[in-house]
């Protein structure tokens, strides 16, 4: 323990919080293997575009449907093994089965049950990701509780997914693709072995990273307060940093899933710089200097706190983003090239470094800023429902962003793509580079935009959580 003023914090060392992060890096590897689904699902599985866009929206309603209820389950468990520990364990082995029986079988089903057969087996994804992704949000308050430790989370976050985004894009793109001829069965095969391998491995570690952190001593304040089902909506009615939290990162994630989806990123690197193999260099170029940013801006939020860090890193991306949109409307862009490296080029990667920084910083300092959201919960009433507060948060989250593909497959095919979406050998028109534009650039800022507005009524910055603790600490000390 170190004190700090008054308070003891519960402190953690620099690598479990690096440890422990690789539990959101392990359900992340199957979030982005599961944006090619759509991929699979027309391609190899013989499903319309319309029918599976919709599909993406349902289950992502659905996904957010179970995570209050798997919130609640995990709040009231209390177990030899911990509170956390066992639905981490619990969540990557439905999510590396389901993977499996998804694309391994579907295409055999009877075209009579394929669809319902994929709709099936996807809601078991659902809920073997939504377990695994409720522990990310909520152990990170048996983890530490220290405003200088927490912003780590983010440090390492945008590392790691820095790291799986980039090589993942370029494995796809300058590997996998080019090896199996596109989107084919045998892309998917080799992909889902990499999948479930990594993922497997960095759930152990982060597992033992909570080893002794999962324990009933760190689960928040002895109290009696007794918490129901129902207690959801006034926990939501009472709670205003969570609100705005909800509506600045819901907004930013539904932009932010758009923008990252596979067909946005065919349409940009693939037709309107006619060269799809970019995607991946452009990556591993941007990595190194994307990690930079975001420990420069990480030092930021451990001395200003992660509210202000996220206000600033938000600001840099609205305005990036007016500046890319200039770029893009006015350069040439199949000049583009590493091999020949121009004005263009140059412009091109400083711009998107420097934009990709930002963002890093802003999206994975909202998973500690819910911690915060818990323990000001704590603060206020006594409960400790870390589980809830997560889940609560990740529930209208994903309602929102759940229409992100059904955003792109109707928006696509009111230019033209009805039954096929657009692949790397599609010509270049004027339609598609404006729906490029408003998936790229468009839709970031006005999520961005609703982010700036919330955040004038987030009340928990720096000196803010250090009161928060200094209560806490002080109800502990009392039961003691």
């Amino acid at each position: 323990m170190e004190n700090n003023n008054k308070v003891t914090y519960n402190t953690a060392s620099t690598a479990q919080i690096g440890l422990f992060v690789l539990n959101n890096t392990a359900t992340n590897l199957y979030m982005f293997f599961m944006l090619f689904v759509s991929y699979y699902a027309t391609g190899v599985a013989g499903l319309l575009v319309v029918a599976v866009t919709t599909i993406m929206t349902a289950m992502r309603i659905f996904d957010g449907i179970t995570d209050p209820i798997i919130g609640f389950i995990i709040d009231k468990t209390e177990s030899k093994i911990g509170k956390f520990r066992p639905y981490m364990v619990l969540g990557n082995v439905i999510l590396a089965l389901s993977v499996v029986l998804l694309h391994m079988t579907t295409h055999l089903v009877p075209q009579g049950f394929r669809l319902v057969y994929f709709i099936l087996v996807y809601s078991v994804y659902i809920i073997g990701y939504t377990f695994q992704t409720a522990c990310t949000k909520a152990a990170q308050t048996v983890l530490t509780n220290d405003p200088k430790k927490r912003p780590l989370f983010t440090l390492f976050d945008g590392i790691f997914n820095t790291v799986l985004f980039t090589g993942g894009q370029f494995l796809i793109s300058n590997v996998l693709v080019p090896k199996h001829g596109g989107f084919t069965m045998g892309f998917f095969r080799e992909m889902m072995v990499y999948v479930i391998v990594v993922s497997g491995v960095f759930t152990a570690l982060s597992v033992i990273s909570l080893w002794k952190k999962d324990v009933k001593e760190n689960w928040g304040v002895p109290s009696d307060v007794q918490i129901k089902f129902r207690d959801y909506w006034p926990i939501i009615k009472g709670n205003r940093p969570l609100q705005m939290l909800i509506i600045s990162a819901s907004t930013d994630k539904l932009a932010a899933t758009v923008k990252q989806n596979s067909v946005t990123v065919i349409m940009l690197y693939g037709i309107l710089l006619g060269n799809y193999a970019l995607s991946g260099t452009m990556g591993l170029i941007m990595t190194p200097l994307t990690i930079v940013l975001t420990f420069i801006g990480i030092g930021y939020a451990r001395k200003l706190g992660q509210k202000k860090a996220y206000v600033v890193s938000t600001w840099i991306s609205v305005l990036l983003g007016v500046l890319l949109l200039l770029f893009f409307a006015t350069a040439d862009l199949r000049s583009i090239s590493l091999s020949s490296i121009n004005l263009a080029t140059i412009l091109f990667i400083v711009l998107m470094v420097l934009q990709g920084g930002a963002i890093s910083i802003g999206s994975n300092i909202v998973i500690p800023m819910i911690a915060d959201c818990s323990d000001y919960q704590t603060y206020k009433t006594g409960q400790y429902i870390p589980g809830m507060m997560g889940t609560i948060f990740s529930f209208v989250d994903k309602l929102i962003s759940a229409f992100s593909a059904s955003i792109v497959g109707i928006m696509v095919a009111t230019i033209g793509f009805r039954e096929q979406l657009p692949t790397a050998d599609t010509p270049y028109s004027g339609p598609i580079f404006w729906m490029t534009m408003f998936f790229f650039i468009g839709m970031p800022i006005l999520g961005w935009l609703a982010s700036l507005i919330a955040m004038r009524y987030y009340e928990l910055d720096g000196e803010k959580m250090v009161e928060i603790q200094q209560a806490i600490h002080d109800q502990k000390e009392a039961a003691v």
